[in-house]
């Protein structure tokens, strides 16, 4: 079976090699779990200077999603909604990334910032990989920002972070 980490890093440059080993750095330090994803958020906003990077919790329970941690100008101008809403709620629903090159022409996006013209959202699985328990929420001002190497990359990211969200 081919390792999508390995794969993806194989794709990408040395640097993104790095990211991964802070990100399960982070993810095996003992701190704080909402200081720790705004860790994540911060380190996966490098990959290439993106403008905001959202992590998600998904509460199925109560049919909400709510951000844990950001990094970028502002907090988000939807920090709770209904699991069902947005880009988000298609990758939710779909259970597979949902990489949107033009924001302006998809009805489903919710306006978070004016100046966005991209974004891609990865589902984070749980531990079976059949529930989508969070999101990785990057945005960018530039239109298809995000190609198949770094939603791959993304979703290698995912697959290394998902323990923060059973915290």
């Amino acid at each position: 079976m081919v390792n999508p980490i390995r794969e993806a890093v194989n794709i990408m440059s040395p640097d993104h090699d790095k990211l991964l080993t802070h990100l399960n750095s982070a993810v095996s330090s003992s701190g704080d779990r909402r200081l720790t994803l705004e860790k994540v958020a911060a380190i996966l906003r490098t990959i290439d200077n993106y403008r905001w990077v959202g992590l998600y919790e998904v509460d199925r329970i109560i049919g909400m999603v709510a951000i844990i941690a950001w990094s970028g100008p502002s907090a988000p101008e939807y920090p709770r909604f209904p699991v069902s809403k947005g880009l988000t709620g298609a990758a939710i629903a779909a259970r597979k990334t949902v990489n949107v090159g033009d924001v302006t022409a998809d009805p489903r996006y919710l306006t978070a910032f004016g100046t966005t013209r991209s974004e891609i959202i990865v589902p984070v699985f749980d531990t079976q990989r059949e529930n989508v328990i969070g999101t990785i929420d990057v945005e960018s001002e530039h239109p298809n920002a995000f190609s198949e190497h770094v939603q791959a990359f993304l979703e290698a990211c995912a697959d290394v972070i998902w323990p923060l969200w059973q915290r």
